[in-house]
C-alpha cells in the first residue's frame, strides 16, 4: 500500500537526523509520532460505517464526487463470495453476501430504491435466497427512524430460462433517505462465481469485494474499466474440508448389505482476494459511446478447470477449435448449411441465370437475399429455425437471414463461412478466451480471386461487399470445421468522406441566389437512404429548412443515386438569399446551413474512450461573387489548426477580392478512437472548430 512507501521515507529521514542530532528521548517521541501517523493513514484505508447502524451524523455524506447534478450517492458496496463444502454431497457451494448502503439526494435519485436481485436457475436447481434485511432510514425530528421492507413486498419475476429476478421497493423513501440492504444466495452452480461491479449510474464512495477460492477450482479473472484499484491484494492459508460419504457395506454376521458412513477431509489452499475501488464517479453516457458495458468497471469470473487432489483435471473452458468443433455440428449452427440443401437448388438458379463468374453470382445472391428478406430485430449467433422456413417466410433474425445466404452461396459453390463478432452496442469480446455468449452477431464471409469479401444480408440499402458501421467493433472469428480465426473489424478503418460545394452569384435585378451540391459518404449514404423510405417530400424539406437562417430559403430539391447502391447520393438545391437588397450592413457566415453548432463533447471529464463510427474528411468549398453594390468590410483569418499533431486537422481559408470570395473548410479525423487521456485535447479542438465556423463576413454597402 502507498502508506507503507510514505511512511518508510519518513522513518528513515527522522531516524537518519535522530540518532546524530538528537538524545534517545527525542528518538523515542518521534517513533510514537511516525507510529500515530501510520495508523492514521491505515485507518483511511478501511470502510468507517457499520451496516445496520445508521447515526444521525451519517446523513451528512461530503465526497467531492457529489455536485448539484448527484441524485443519490452509493455510500458503501460490500460483497463477498465463499466455498462452502456440502458435506454429504462430496462437492462446494458458493455462499455469496452483499450489503449496500445509498443516500438519496432527491426525488431523481429515487430510482436507486428499486432493487433487483438475479438467481441463476438450471435443471430444476434454483440459487437460494436467504437472510434478506432492508430498512429505509429518516431523520425525524433530530432522531433517526427506520422502517423495514417487509418479506410480503419481495415478489418474483421470471426474467428468462435461467434468470428469476428478486425485487423489492424501499417504503417511506424520501428526499435525504438512507437505504440500506444486505443478503445472502447460496449456490450450487461453482461456474457462477459472482462477478463485481464498481461503478454504476451514481458515485460510488466504497465498493469492495472479495472472493476466497480453494485451489481446486481454477478461474479466469477478468478486469475492465478505466478506474484504478485502492486495493488489490490476496494471501494464501492452508485448511481442511470435510465430507462424509455413504457406502455400502457387507455385515457379514448377518450375512448382510448395510451402509455406512465414511468421513473424510481434503487438504488445500484458499486464496483470499480483495479488491477495492474508492471515490469511483458515475459511469454516464457521453456522445459516441459504443456501450457502457465497455467502459464500466468490474470484475469477472470464468471457470477454467477443476482439480481435485488424485483426480483427473476437468476442463470447463474449451480451445478456439474445440469450439469451432462444437459449433460446427450445432443443429442451429453448422449442420444447416453444412448439408447438401439441394432443395435450394431450382431457386438459386434462378437467380444467378444471368451471370457465370463467381464474383457476380455472389453479389446476385446477396442482393436477392438483402431485397427479399425482413430482418425481425432479433441478434444472436444462432438459428432460431430452419432454413427452409426462413426462406419460406422471407424474414427472420440476423443469424437465420446470414447462414440463408451463406447456404445459397454454397449451393453455388463459392467458398463462404459465417463470422460471428459482437455489435457496438453490445460490447467487445475476448481475444484470447472463447466466450460465447459475448457473441451477438453473424455475417457471411466469401474467399473470390484472393479476396475476401463480407456481407449481411439484414442491412436494408447496403452495397455487395459492405458491413454497417455497428459491427466494426475489434475482434471476431471465423467459424469453419476445425478453425476459429481470429479477424479483426476496426472502426479507424472506415473513412466517411463527405463534400459540399456552394456557388452563389449576383441575380440581374439585385440580389444574389446560389447552389449547393451535398456528395455523401458512404454511410451518410446509407442513412439517406433508409430516411427516404420514411420520409415525404414535403418532411424532408422542412427539415432541410430548419437547418439553416431564416434569411436563407431552400428550393428545387433533388436527391440523385437513391437507388444506385454502390454509387455516394448526392443533394442538390437552390438557395434564396433574402439580405443584399437594401441592408446596409450584412453579417453572413459562409458555412450557411453546414456548421458544427454543438460541441458532442459537453462534459468536463470523461473516464472512458470516445468511439466514433468511422473516421473523418468533410470539405466545404464555397465560392461567391461579391454582391452588386457592396464590399467586404471585414473578412475571418485564415487558420490550420492540428489535433496531437496528426490525428486530426481543421482547416479554413478564406480570400477575397473586389469581385469574389473563396472559401475552403476542412475538418479531418484521422482516428475514430481516442483513448481517454485525449478527451481534453479533442474537447478543445472541437471548441475552436465551433467557434470559428460561427464567424462572419460582414458586407457594406457602397455609398
Amino acid at each position: 500500500m502507498i502508506y507503507f512507501t510514505i511512511m518508510g521515507i519518513f522513518a528513515n529521514y527522522f531516524i537518519r537526523i535522530n540518532l546524530t542530532t538528537m538524545p534517545t528521548l527525542k528518538i523515542s517521541f518521534f517513533l510514537l509520532v511516525l507510529l500515530f501517523m501510520q495508523r492514521s493513514l491505515y485507518a483511511q484505508d478501511k470502510l468507517n460505517i457499520k451496516f445496520g447502524k445508521v447515526k444521525p451524523e451519517d446523513f451528512e455524506v461530503k465526497s467531492q464526487l457529489i455536485d448539484s447534478g448527484t441524485n443519490a450517492v452509493v455510500v458503501a458496496h460490500l460483497g463477498k463470495t465463499t466455498f462452502v463444502a456440502n458435506t454429504n454431497e462430496l462437492t462446494f457451494s458458493l455462499v455469496y453476501v452483499e450489503k449496500k448502503r445509498i443516500k438519496v439526494i432527491n426525488k431523481n435519485g429515487f430510482d436507486a430504491a428499486t432493487i433487483t436481485i438475479p438467481l441463476y436457475v438450471s435443471d430444476n436447481k434454483s440459487e437460494k435466497l436467504e437472510d434478506l434485511d432492508a430498512y429505509t432510514y429518516n431523520i425525524e425530528n433530530g432522531k433517526v427512524v427506520e422502517t423495514k421492507v417487509e418479506k410480503s413486498s419481495v415478489f418474483t419475476e421470471k426474467h428468462s430460462k435461467n434468470w428469476t429476478y428478486k425485487k423489492f421497493t424501499f417504503p417511506a423513501l424520501k428526499e435525504g433517505s438512507i437505504i440500506e440492504y444486505s443478503y445472502e444466495v447460496k449456490s450450487d452452480f461453482f461456474f457462477n462465481l459472482q462477478p463485481w461491479t464498481f461503478q454504476g449510474e451514481y458515485p460510488v464512495l466504497w465498493s469492495q469485494y472479495e472472493a476466497a477460492i480453494p485451489e481446486f477450482y481454477k478461474y479466469v479473472t477478468l478486469s475492465q474499466g478505466h478506474q484504478p484499484f485502492f486495493i488489490n491484494k490476496v494471501y494464501t492459508t492452508q485448511t481442511s474440508f470435510s465430507f462424509v460419504e455413504h457406502v455400502e457395506r457387507e455385515i457379514t454376521a448377518r450375512n448382510q448389505v448395510g451402509s455406512a458412513l465414511n468421513k473424510f477431509s481434503i487438504e488445500g489452499a484458499i486464496d483470499y482476494h480483495t479488491w477495492v475501488m474508492k471515490d469511483v464517479p458515475a459511469l454516464k453516457e457521453e456522445a459516441f459511446t459504443t456501450t457502457l458495458r465497455n467502459a464500466v468497471a468490474k470484475t469477472e469470473f470464468q471457470l477454467n478447470q477443476i482439480v481435485f487432489p488424485r483426480s483427473m483435471p476437468q476442463n470447463y473452458m474449451d480451445s478456439w477449435e474445440k469450439v469451432a468443433k462444437d459449433l460446427m455440428l450445432d443443429e442451429k449452427f453448422g449442420l444447416q448449411i453444412d448439408r447438401a440443401n439441394n432443395w435450394l437448388d431450382n431457386e438459386v438458379n434462378d437467380i444467378v441465370k444471368t451471370v457465370t463468374i463467381p464474383k457476380e453470382k455472389a453479389q446476385k445472391i446477396f442482393e436477392y437475399v438483402r431485397d427479399n428478406f425482413t430482418h425481425n430485430n432479433i441478434n444472436g449467433i444462432y438459428i432460431t429455425t430452419t432454413l427452409k422456413d426462413v426462406f419460406k417466410n422471407k424474414n427472420g433474425s440476423v443469424a437465420d437471414i446470414n447462414m440463408l445466404l451463406i447456404a445459397m452461396l454454397k449451393n453455388q459453390k463459392i467458398d463462404a463461412n459465417p463470422v460471428i463478432l459482437s455489435t457496438r452496442d453490445h460490447g467487445f469480446t475476448h481475444e484470447i478466451y472463447p466466450l460465447i455468449g459475448r457473441y451477438n452477431y453473424v455475417v457471411a464471409k466469401i474467399a473470390i480471386d484472393n479476396k475476401d469479401l463480407y456481407m449481411d444480408a439484414t442491412a436494408r440499402k447496403l452495397s455487395f461487399g459492405r458491413l454497417p458501421s455497428k459491427v466494426y467493433n475489434g475482434q471476431a472469428r471465423e467459424i469453419s470445421k476445425n478453425q476459429a480465426v481470429p479477424l479483426y473489424f476496426m472502426s479507424d478503418s472506415l473513412k466517411e468522406s463527405g463534400m459540399t460545394t456552394v456557388i452563389i452569384s449576383n441575380l440581374e435585378k439585385g440580389g444574389v441566389e446560389g447552389i449547393l451540391t451535398h456528395n455523401f459518404g458512404v454511410y451518410e449514404s446509407l442513412n439517406l437512404r433508409n430516411k427516404m423510405t420514411k420520409t415525404l417530400p414535403d418532411d424532408f424539406k422542412k427539415s432541410l429548412q430548419q437547418q439553416y437562417p431564416e434569411e436563407i430559403a431552400i428550393d428545387h430539391i433533388q436527391i440523385d443515386s437513391l437507388k444506385l447502391l454502390n454509387e455516394p447520393v448526392g443533394l442538390k438545391f437552390d438557395l434564396k438569399f433574402k439580405s443584399f437588397v437594401d441592408d446596409d450592413i450584412v453579417y453572413f457566415n459562409p458555412m450557411l446551413g453546414e456548421a458544427i453548432k454543438k460541441n458532442p463533447f459537453t462534459a468536463a471529464e470523461r473516464f472512458y474512450p470516445v468511439e466514433m463510427p468511422y473516421t473523418i474528411d468533410d470539405m466545404y468549398i464555397l465560392s461567391m461573387e461579391i454582391p452588386k453594390g457592396y464590399k467586404v468590410d471585414e473578412l475571418p483569418k485564415s487558420v490550420r489548426l492540428n489535433l496531437n499533431e496528426d490525428e486530426g486537422m481543421f482547416e479554413y481559408l478564406v480570400s477575397s477580392d473586389k469581385n469574389h470570395l473563396q472559401m475552403r473548410c476542412r475538418l479531418q479525423l484521422t482516428r475514430a478512437t481516442y483513448l481517454n487521456e485525449d478527451y481534453q485535447n479533442l474537447r478543445d479542438f472541437y471548441t475552436f472548430v465551433i467557434k470559428k465556423e460561427a464567424e462572419h463576413i460582414v458586407f457594406k454597402k457602397i455609398k
